[in-house]
């Protein structure tokens, strides 16, 4: 059994002291016979006369009282706005600035802390409180709704678009688009773009292109489709060892026109791109291609089938591979999208997997903010739609 501190009104401290200002016991048996402490009979005749009037101490020790209650609560009511710092420094510390509804959201979960105290805290009002969660159904269903689109596009480029082609996307599409909403809400979602980055070296060798005349006839310079092509090689590895790829590249469109694969970075795989882009493609005679001036792209053999198909050649200044970004970007994408990501078996691995990203993603289904979202296809199709109508 659990016993709990007795209290005594003031009616039974005056009464014990006069008790024991009266009776000629001794203070400590009449303690024993009241039930109280010694300690405590004593501590009560300092506070009362015999006549049961307060002492001068009495009226100290309640003012001592009164101010001990006070500085408790005021203790208690710095605590809690201590806590409350510390549980809204997450907000409060967000970058860009937060916005009334983020406050809402945050009131909405620390259910620990009254709502006018959220409120005056956070600078809002306990009214746009409410209302904001009266609204919150609806505006849940339009949030999922919105993070459907989101991964609507996120799947249709097969993880390949970040926040700011997604952006895109959505106001094409009749949709509102906030970089820092869409990236949050990518963010929630697991959404991450593929990214990688890698500083490969130069493959080609130019040493023997120095000198002779070798112009650039691409340079701040705009074209009509396939009237100009970029072409360029790089280099990956597969299980079995490196192989090089090399493409041909539409500067208008974006369309890569022709690629080859081989174990070997020579001449043989440039002709074989030329003549693949040749076969595939009705381009004007009058196009010009545009390469770097590795050994593979001066033979004497590609100058003479570019000359036989009557193509003007065109050639990146020594050391600025910016002259060739068409080609330098092209791979960049396709190496953060598909390269960085598979490990190859062999060539013939490397050789489907590139033909299905170029042939069915790169070429048809991935958008390009230049092109205003669309495929390279689907752009020259509008493009050749638009071009009759003038004509």
């Amino acid at each position: 059994m659990t016993y709990s501190r007795n209290r005594y009104d003031q009616d039974f401290k005056k009464n014990a002291v006069r008790l024991s200002f009266n009776s000629s016991k001794p203070v400590k048996i009449i303690a024993s016979e009241l039930g109280v402490p010694e300690s405590a009979l004593y501590r009560w005749r300092k506070l009362y006369t015999e006549d049961g009037k307060q002492t001068p101490l009495a009226s100290l020790e309640a003012e001592n009282r009164a101010l001990k209650r006070a500085l408790k609560r005021e203790n208690a009511e710095l605590a809690l706005e201590r806590d409350m710092f510390k549980k809204s420094r997450c907000l409060l510390c967000q970058s860009p600035e937060v916005t009334p509804s983020d406050k809402y959201a945050f009131m909405l979960r620390e259910t620990s802390v009254s709502v006018v105290r959220w409120a005056r805290l956070l600078d809002v009002s306990t009214s746009g409180y409410y209302a904001w969660r009266r609204a919150l159904p609806k505006r849940n269903a339009k949030e999922r709704q919105y993070r459907q689109r989101i991964k609507h596009f996120f799947d249709q480029g097969q993880g390949t678009y970040g926040p700011k082609r997604i952006c895109g996307l959505l106001r094409k599409n009749g949709n509102k688009a906030s970089y820092h909403r869409v990236a949050r809400l990518m963010a929630d979602g697991g959404l991450y773009s593929t990214l990688r980055c890698r500083h490969p070296k130069s493959l080609t060798d130019s040493r023997l292109a120095r000198q002779g005349d070798y112009p650039n006839l691409v340079k701040h310079q705009s074209f009509k489709p396939f009237e100009a092509l970029s072409s360029d090689i790089t280099q990956t590895t597969t299980s079995e060892g490196k192989a090089y790829i090399c493409q041909i590249r539409d500067l208008n469109s974006n369309l890569v026109l022709a690629h080859q694969i081989s174990n070997h970075m020579d001449t043989d795989l440039v002709l074989a791109t030329l003549k693949q882009a040749h076969q595939r493609w009705a381009l004007p005679e009058t196009c010009i291609f545009h390469s770097d001036r590795g050994s593979q792209y001066t033979a004497k053999a590609v100058t003479k089938l570019v000359n036989q198909y009557h193509w003007q050649r065109s050639f990146s200044a020594l050391g600025k591979p910016g002259d060739n970004a068409w080609s330098e970007s092209f791979f960049a994408i396709m190496k953060k999208e598909l390269i960085y990501q598979i490990q190859f078996k062999d060539i013939n691995d490397l050789r489907a997997q590139v033909f299905a990203y170029i042939e069915t993603f790169y070429n048809r289904v991935r958008v390009q903010a230049r092109l205003d979202y669309l495929a390279p296809v689907a752009w020259l199709s509008l493009y050749d739609q638009a071009s009759q109508k003038v004509a």
